[in-house]
């Protein structure tokens, strides 16, 4: 492995690690803000604090560039909010990472009926797995769903969608200024919506500014610029692996930070989650082994 190489994968796993920590803030941010200004405020924020690391690529975009990313944007908004809601009633982090990072999963047999794009057959095994443990995750109580969990996973089908509407964009604009605009459209979208919906705090506390902050320029603004830096110093197979670590690390810090404890339900519905992540990217994952051999 060359020194990139090295440096990408632990970028990579720091990523991993500030969205699993994004989860612990957003959970506690959450005890003093309503859900939608929540995710609102901490999105816009993010969007402005990178749109100052992207003027200029932000200044060079088209019309059509713009309308393209609104797009991404709106979608990635109605995925927030419903993941959101989900973090709101769920009183399990490490299940709800789990459940929403079947979106990836979702990717290629979603991409594959819309666009008629390629799919693996590592693909195929993968789903029916991640929905059987999900299937588990709801045996708790007697294959009733929690509304936590149906959160979760509609949030999952949307983020799907819009992870690929954000490859196909990303392919032709700057993928900082796309990230901008995209998350300062979760914000705009956050904040209107919940103008109508919710009733705002009369005072603003530190804690309320404490957690807003930590969400939105570590766990957000912070993440996804190094993401995107590290992602540029390595191969698709190295960072597609390593990014399946999130809900892992995220199970890990709920244990930690909440003394969140799984039952063994919990564990093998979310066992089989991981499995299906690790079948999904098999082609990747053999790639990584190669090079770390």
């Amino acid at each position: 492995m060359n020194n990139h190489s090295v440096k990408a994968d632990f970028l990579l796993i720091i990523v991993t690690l500030l969205a699993a920590v994004s989860w612990m803030f957003s959970k506690e941010a959450l005890s003093v803000m309503p859900p939608l200004l929540f995710i609102g405020s901490r999105f816009l924020l993010a969007g402005i604090f990178i749109a100052l690391f992207s003027q200029r690529s932000l200044s060079g975009l088209s019309a059509q560039q713009l309308m393209t990313s609104a797009k991404v944007g709106i979608l990635f908004g109605m995925s927030m909010c419903l993941w959101i809601f989900g973090l709101y009633y769920s009183t399990s982090l490490g299940e709800g990472a789990f459940i929403t990072s079947i979106a990836s999963i979702l990717v290629a047999p979603i991409s594959y009926l819309i666009f008629k794009d390629k799919i693996e057959r590592s693909n195929w095994i993968a789903l029916p797995i991640a929905l059987i443990g999900l299937a588990m995750l709801s045996l708790e109580n007697g294959f009733k769903p929690e509304a936590s969990q149906m959160f979760f996973f509609a949030a999952a089908l949307l983020l799907s969608m819009t992870f690929i509407l954000n490859g196909r964009a990303a392919a032709s604009m700057s993928a900082s200024a796309l990230t901008s605009i995209s998350l300062s459209f979760v914000g705009v979208m956050g904040i209107a919506t919940s103008f109508f919906l919710e009733q705002w705090p009369q005072q603003t506390t530190s804690s309320m500014v404490q957690w807003l902050l930590l969400s939105a320029i570590i766990g957000t603004s912070a993440r996804f610029l190094l993401q995107t830096y590290a992602q540029g110093l390595t191969t698709p197979s190295h960072a597609a692996v390593i990014m399946i670590l999130e809900p892992v690390w995220t199970a890990l810090i709920a244990a930690a930070w909440f003394s969140e404890r799984m039952s063994t339900t919990q564990v093998l519905g979310c066992g089989l989650i991981f499995m299906a992540l690790l079948i999904n990217r098999w082609s990747n994952v053999r790639a990584w082994l190669k090079l770390l051999t």
